[in-house]
């Protein structure tokens, strides 16, 4: 059950940026039907790339066997006759980072945009292009992949244990990740118990509210506990909590006076 929670924090890391859906909304010409379709068809696709593939798997090798055969897609399509298992599953997972990436720079691009306009980002950050992109904002991003991408580079040529670097960077990443999971599980909450109307015609039924919240922001808890835990994400997760206490602080002294 401990190797079970443990692993919990890098699943939770990489279904983290899927609440960019919402951000999206302000982009596109009808946004509850754009919305609805692209939460279903990410659900679907989960279940059908995540949980499917998942399952063909197990039902190959023994889940107790999978640890001895180095990466299990490149084994199960080795075993169905595939010679080219490792090329294919080396640009799947390419194409995977970049898709990543390219979803990151654009979430977190726009986010730049709106702290620059708010004054809480170098009003450079603000600049929309003729073809109304931020574009200062999506360089200052990618310069910052950049910078990323340097010293990582830098680290490894000086510690071969890049696993443990990955591991530490990708866990330190979890808790921030998780607060606009909490903010959204608490506003649904708040925003259906003071809609009632609205939730008459809302595309969401949501059959087992409150509880699906209320059960999500317990598992959320008890996550973030198993990472203190484990000796692996203890100094990453300590790291992710430092930073949001100095960005909480930095804003509440900013605005204190608005306050």
């Amino acid at each position: 059950m401990t190797g079970f929670f443990f692993s919990m924090s890098i699943v939770v890391g990489s279904y983290q940026g899927i609440e960019l859906l919402g951000i999206s909304a302000g982009e596109v010409a009808n946004p509850q039907q754009a919305i609805v379709k692209s939460v279903k068809s990410v659900l679907f696709r989960i279940l059908i790339f995540y949980v499917g593939a998942i399952f063909v798997i197990v039902t190959i090798y023994p889940w107790n066997q999978l640890g001895t055969l180095g990466s299990p897609f490149v084994s199960t399509f080795a075993k169905v006759g595939i010679s080219a298992a490792a090329g294919i599953i080396n640009f799947v997972v390419l194409t995977a980072a970049l898709s990543g990436a390219n979803s990151g720079i654009y979430s977190s691009s726009r986010m730049l945009f709106k702290l620059a306009q708010d004054g809480d980002a170098p009003k450079a950050f603000s600049h929309i292009s003729k073809r109304i992109v931020p574009n200062k904002a999506i360089l200052g991003i990618t310069g910052g992949i950049l910078i990323g991408f340097i010293i990582d580079i830098l680290f490894s040529i000086y510690n071969k244990s890049t696993a443990d670097l990955f591991v530490v960077v990708f866990s330190s990443s979890v808790l921030p990740g998780m607060v606009p999971w909490f903010v959204i599980l608490l506003a649904e909450l708040r925003f259906r118990q003071n809609n009632p109307k609205l939730m008459e015609t809302h595309p969401f039924k949501l059959p087992l509210y409150p509880l699906s919240n209320y059960f999500a922001i317990l598992m959320l808890l008890v996550i973030v506990g198993f990472m203190f835990i484990n000796p692996d994400t203890r100094v990453s997760v300590t790291v992710g909590a430092l930073v949001l206490i100095v960005a909480a602080t930095v804003y509440l002294v900013r605005h204190r006076k608005q306050a």
